[in-house]
C-alpha cells in the first residue's frame, strides 16, 4: 500500500498534557532530515539520542533537549522519523511547533496519522493498529494485556493460514475444471475439498462465537443490581464506588434510569449498574424504569439480586440469569433471625460482608481474563467478516446441484472477507474511522 502513502511530513506533540516534566514531539515524513538539521545543526545518528540546542528555522533558540532520528524504513511509519524531547512547558512546546509549521511542507498530524501511515506503509496490519488503539485506551490490566497479546501478528498468521486453505481448494476446482482429462488431476474434487471446507466453516463460526468472551474484556463484566424499592441497590452501588453516584432516600421508586459505574476489581473492568425497584409501577415514567431494569438484568453477565432482610420483597431473577443472592441491612436484624439462602449479607452502613462480595464479583469475572492470550476476534468489525466468510462457505457447501464455477465463487468471496480483516482489500472506507478514535500525535 506504500502507493498510498502521503508525501508531505506531519508533526505533533505526542506526550500528553502540558504542563509536564518532558514533552515529546514527533516527526515523520521526507522533510524529517533537513528539518532536524536545520533546528538541531547536525542530524544524531539513527537510533541515538543526543543533546542539542533546538532552534528556530530563523536560528532562534527555542530550548535544548534530546533529538532522535529513526532513518525509514526501519521506522514505527516506515518514513524518515524524528523525535524532540522538549521541557514540558505550554510556551516551549508553543514555540518549537510553530516553528515547526513554518517549514515548506509540514503540518500538523490529523488523529491517528502516524498508526495510519505504518499501516499503508506495511508496518502493522489492521488488527495490529486497532489492538494499539485499545492499548492506549486500557482502563485495567486485563485490558493492558489483551491489548498487548492482540499487537502481535497472531491473527494474521491464523487468518492466512486460512485463507491458504481456501486458495488451495480452489486450485482443485480450477484443475478439475481445465484439466479433466490429465491424468495427474484428481477426477473429483468433492472427496477431498468440501469436507475439509466444512470442516473450516466450522472453525471459522466457533471462532466467532469468542468475540463475546473479548467484548467483556475490552468493554467490561457487565452487572446489574435489581431488587425491590428500599433494598439498598443504590446504597449498594455507592459503597463499592466509594463516592456518591446515585441519590439515596427513603422514598420508594428514587431510581428512575440506570445509573452505572465502572469498577476495576482484581484487574477486570467490571460496570456496575443500578436499577429502579422492581414493583408494580405507580406512574408510566416508574413503569418505563422497572421495563428497562429487567431487560437490562437479562443482557447482563450476572445479577446482584438484592433483598432487605429486615422488609424482605422477594424478586424472581430475570430470564434465569446468574445471580448472586444477596440479604441487606445485616446491621438492623440479629445474626439467629437472618435468612440462610443468601450467597452473601453485607450492610453498607457498616460494611460488613462487602469484602465478600468482592470476592464474589472477582472469582464471577476472573475466568474471562484466561482468554488473555488466546487469539480472539476483538472488534465487531471482525465479527460481521468472519460470519460472513462462514456465510459463503456455507452457501457453496448447499449448492451441490450447480456447477463448480458458482461454487469456487462463494470461496473465493470467503477469501476476501479474511483479508478486509487484516486490512488487505477494500478498506479505505473504514481508516478514516479507525483511526479517528487514536489521539493526535499516534
Amino acid at each position: 500500500m506504500t502507493d498510498q502513502m502521503p508525501r508531505d511530513t506531519i508533526f505533533a506533540l505526542s506526550s500528553g498534557a502540558l504542563p509536564s516534566g518532558i514533552a515529546v514531539v514527533r516527526l515523520s515524513g521526507p522533510a524529517t532530515r533537513t528539518v532536524i538539521r536545520k533546528m538541531a545543526g547536525t542530524l544524531p545518528p539513527p537510533r541515538q539520542a543526543q543533546l542539542r540546542d533546538i532552534k528556530s528555522g530563523e536560528g532562534n533558540q527555542l530550548d535544548r533537549g534530546l533529538v532522535l532520528f529513526f532513518p525509514g524504513p526501519a521506522s514505527f511509519t516506515g518514513e524518515d522519523c524524528g523525535e524532540l524531547h522538549l521541557h514540558g512547558g505550554r510556551a516551549v512546546v508553543t514555540a518549537v511547533l510553530e516553528a515547526l509549521g513554518a517549514f515548506p511542507g509540514l503540518r500538523m498530524a490529523e488523529a491517528g496519522e502516524f498508526t495510519r501511515r505504518a499501516f499503508l506503509n506495511g508496518k502493522i496490519d489492521l488488527p495490529g493498529a486497532e489492538a494499539l488503539s485499545d492499548l492506549i485506551a486500557a482502563e485495567t490490566e486485563a485490558q493492558r494485556r489483551f491489548a498487548l497479546a492482540n499487537t502481535t501478528e497472531a491473527h494474521r498468521k491464523l487468518y492466512d493460514k486460512w485463507r491458504q486453505q481456501l486458495i488451495r481448494a480452489r486450485a482443485l476446482i480450477e484443475a478439475e475444471l481445465d484439466f479433466a482429462d490429465e491424468s495427474d488431476v484428481p477426477g473429483s474434487v468433492a472427496d477431498t475439498v468440501w469436507p475439509e471446507v466444512a470442516a473450516l466453516r466450522d472453525v471459522i463460526t466457533a471462532h466467532a462465537a469468542t468475540y463475546r468472551d473479548a467484548e467483556i474484556i475490552r468493554d467490561g463484566f457487565q452487572v446489574v443490581i435489581i431488587g425491590a424499592p428500599n433494598a439498598g441497590k443504590s446504597t449498594l452501588l455507592n459503597a463499592l464506588a466509594r463516592r456518591e453516584v446515585a441519590i439515596v432516600t427513603d422514598e420508594p421508586g428514587t431510581t428512575r434510569d440506570v445509573l452505572e459505574v465502572a469498577l476495576d476489581i482484581g484487574g477486570m473492568k467490571v460496570v456496575l449498574a443500578d436499577t429502579a425497584g422492581i414493583r408494580e409501577a405507580e406512574g408510566r415514567v416508574e413503569a418505563i424504569g422497572i421495563e428497562r431494569s429487567l431487560e437490562r438484568a437479562r443482557k447482563a453477565d450476572l445479577v446482584l439480586l438484592l433483598e432487605d432482610m429486615a422488609a424482605p420483597h422477594p424478586v424472581e431473577i430475570p430470564g434465569g440469569a446468574q445471580a448472586i443472592r444477596i440479604g441487606t441491612k445485616s446491621d438492623l436484624v440479629p445474626p439467629g433471625s437472618r435468612p440462610q439462602d443468601y450467597d452473601c449479607v453485607i450492610s453498607a452502613h457498616t460494611g460488613e460482608g462487602l469484602d465478600r462480595l468482592l470476592g464474589l464479583l472477582r472469582e464471577a469475572s476472573e475466568g474471562f481474563s484466561s482468554c488473555i492470550g488466546n487469539v480472539l476476534p476483538f472488534r465487531a468489525r471482525h465479527v460481521a467478516l468472519l460470519n460472513e466468510a462462514a456465510a459463503e462457505l456455507g452457501f457453496a457447501l448447499e449448492r451441490e446441484n450447480d456447477g463448480l464455477e458458482l461454487r469456487a465463487e462463494n470461496l473465493r468471496r470467503a477469501g476476501q472477507a479474511l483479508a478486509q480483516i487484516l486490512g488487505e482489500i477494500d478498506v479505505e472506507h473504514l481508516l478514516d474511522e479507525i483511526f479517528s478514535t487514536f489521539c493526535v500525535g499516534k
